[in-house]
């Protein structure tokens, strides 16, 4: 008789650790979206890390992060309908490889083909064709269980590209319908790559928030749930829980990735609150929300700040996950990102919230030591060594 996780096609939680060859990891900031002045971003190349992977790789592997968030940009692989040009990703699984690390690939990560209009049913026809070819590259590449992310957080890219108007496609007030549109896309990309290689595993990363109601204007205490409460939409499509003619099931919503941040809590209307606000809630209750609802492993897919809060706010999220592992939520790796510092999206600024430095020297890039020692507190990485040093 088949057990319902047989069925799911995934093990029970309590089989699955761990997933991931390190706890604590390290990933590059992949977005390839174009901005509104038309201006396409390629954040992987401004850093220079499709040239430097296999240096960037070591360098994070020496300092115990084994398991790395990357991706592929698939307005390079893609330049015209169903042609696909791989040169741009083939070295990076090598590279992978050869510095013994485990990769979790980002299929899409904001950005694609300029010919591709993503509200017709031809996006998620052609996006699914691309992950199964994504697949059998990477399967060729490497014998180790691929993990993939096939759309990174479509709750944020539905808000901002379907109702705030600031990523692309620039809509407004078509949130929910691009939402369901990417929710479909992963479904069949899930399947396509499925079809590639049977043993693939799948993350869906998505802000963990908390919205609340302004205690002078209590009558928006409605609005502010609601709010709230849309955290969950695509999850819940991608379960089976919320419209089910979208072909969800249990069996995608594989590993659940909670992206967290310092400005992820807020008064509806009104300003972020930080953790000293009384109206704060401990991420270590957040992330007990969402193991509730869905008891799927989950990983802190982003975290970081900039500047010289990025070692006490590590403190912080290390604490609150070891509390909410405590507690008996399975949470299975938190993950700096970005763990390269990078160019501002909208103004190409120098962002210092990263591990390593924007600029890959000869040998190895510049360590922000103290970020580092908070992973050497943390008794996650070796005592580390480094040429040089940043305490930006």
């Amino acid at each position: 008789m088949e057990t319902a996780a047989a069925v799911s096609g995934f093990a029970p939680v309590e089989a699955e650790r761990p997933l991931f060859r390190s706890f604590f990891q390290g990933g590059f900031e992949c977005s390839t979206h174009r901005r509104r002045d038309g201006r396409r971003l390629d954040v992987i190349a401004a850093v220079g890390h499709d040239r430097h992977a296999l240096q960037d790789y070591r360098q994070l592997a020496g300092l115990g992060l084994r398991t790395i968030r990357d991706g592929f940009r698939w307005h390079l692989i893609e330049p015209s309908p169903g042609r696909y040009d791989w040169s741009s990703i083939v070295p990076m699984p090598r590279a992978a490889r050869l510095a013994n690390v485990q990769v979790i690939w980002d299929l899409l990560h904001y950005g694609w083909p300029d010919d591709i209009d993503i509200w017709r049913p031809d996006f998620v026809k052609r996006f699914a064709l691309f992950a199964g070819e994504a697949a059998r590259i990477v399967r060729s590449e490497s014998d180790a269980v691929p993990f993939y992310a096939p759309i990174n957080e479509i709750s944020f890219l539905s808000w901002a590209g379907g109702d705030a108007g600031y990523l692309n496609p620039f809509a407004n007030g078509r949130g929910f319908e691009l939402k369901v549109q990417l929710v479909r896309a992963a479904i069949a990309a899930m399947d396509a790559i499925l079809d590639a290689d049977p043993r693939a595993r799948f993350i869906h990363c998505d802000p963990a928030i908390n919205i609340v109601a302004d205690p002078l204007t209590p009558t928006t205490w409605n609005d502010a749930v609601g709010h709230h409460q849309s955290q969950f939409q695509a999850w819940d499509m991608l379960s089976g829980r919320m419209w089910p003619q979208l072909g969800g099931a249990p069996r995608y919503l594989d590993i659940v990735g909670v992206n967290y941040y310092a400005n992820n809590q807020w008064i509806h209307g009104g300003p972020p609150i930080d953790r000293h606000h009384p109206l704060y809630r401990p991420f270590r209750h957040l992330a007990a929300d969402i193991y509730g609802r869905y008891q799927r492993p989950m990983f802190v897919a982003e975290t970081g700040i900039e500047g010289d809060h990025r070692a006490p706010w590590l403190d912080y999220m290390a604490a609150e996950v070891h509390a909410a592992m405590d507690s008996g939520v399975p949470m299975e790796g938190i993950c700096l990102y970005p763990v390269v510092d990078h160019p501002g999206w909208d103004d190409d600024r120098a962002c210092p919230n990263g591990l390593l430095g924007a600029v890959p020297w000869a040998g190895d890039r510049t360590i922000h030591a103290p970020l580092a020692d908070s992973l050497l507190r943390s008794g996650a990485v070796p005592p580390y060594h480094h040429k040089a040093e940043t305490v930006l």
